[in-house]
């Protein structure tokens, strides 16, 4: 299965990018992970019509099933979410999409697109730092599903 975390911005910091290519790399052992960066939108325009370019970006890049990492979605553990993956798998489903949306956050549009919402819970995060928790979880997903330590 292909997993696919397709988030708006560049990460500027290379710590960060550091961390989540680690774990990109980690995932490769289990399955083909990517990452795909869209830029954010142009400045200038209001919250609202900057969400709504973003989203669109995200959803023109969405393949399979769809995930937005959303506030509003629901508050699971990591053995729920290698459980989804696994489930996806055993489906057919041949890639998933991890959608990371922009400061002002997804359109409701985007959300309605959605197979599932998932939050981390409810502390709020910067972006770049979210996009290593979500690249972390996703390689303790795959290791839980293949049964290795790392999880302990």
């Amino acid at each position: 299965m292909k997993i696919n975390i397709i988030a708006t911005g560049k990460l500027k910091e290379r710590y960060f990018s550091d961390a989540v290519n680690e774990y990109v790399k980690r995932c490769s052992r289990f399955g083909d992970v990517r990452v795909t960066e869209l830029p954010d939108a142009p400045q200038g325009k209001t919250a609202a019509e900057q969400s709504r370019i973003e989203s669109v970006q995200l959803l023109d890049k969405a393949k399979g099933y769809i995930i937005a990492m959303d506030g509003r979605g629901e508050q699971i553990t990591s053995e729920e979410l290698a459980s989804l993956i696994s489930a996806r798998g055993l489906d057919g489903t041949k890639e998933i999409s991890f959608l990371i949306g922009g400061s002002h956050g997804h359109t409701d549009e985007l959300r309605a697109r959605a197979d599932k919402l998932i939050s981390f819970g409810r502390i709020t995060l910067p972006h770049q730092l979210f996009r290593v928790v979500l690249a972390e979880q996703i390689y303790r997903a795959l290791t839980i599903i293949a049964g290795t330590p790392y999880n302990k």
